[in-house]
């Protein structure tokens, strides 16, 4: 699983998230699979309001440099939420079956075109 794909498909699908998703069990395993930081943790509980607190998340998470962030938090969703990472992956695989292969210019070592 691509974890930039899914970024984008979180990104895509997040008016749908904020209003669909209490992120307060996210955020605890997001914290113990060190994806967010002692401060981040502190700092989303420290926003009052679930719809915010899940607003400020995802904004964190889309700035975060961690190479499986949205691998993490669509795992993390999917004991509470089964129906929308079901969503999730429906998207995934259009896109992922949407983009054709395209031909590169630059020729491997064996001379022979490399495809995307």
């Amino acid at each position: 699983m691509d974890n930039e794909v899914l970024k984008l498909v979180f990104r895509n699908m997040n008016d749908k998230i904020i209003r669909e998703v209490n992120p307060d069990s996210a955020i605890d395993n997001l914290f113990a699979r060190q994806v967010i930081s002692d401060n981040d943790y502190h700092d989303l509980y420290d926003v009052p309001e679930v719809r915010g607190r899940c607003r400020k998340l995802f904004a964190r998470l889309y700035r975060s440099t961690h190479p499986a962030t949205f691998i993490h938090i669509r795992e993390a969703l999917r004991g509470e939420y089964p129906q929308l990472v079901d969503e999730v992956d429906e998207h995934l695989t259009a896109m992922t079956t949407q983009q054709p292969r395209r031909l590169h210019r630059r020729r491997s070592a064996g001379s022979k075109f490399l495809l995307s």
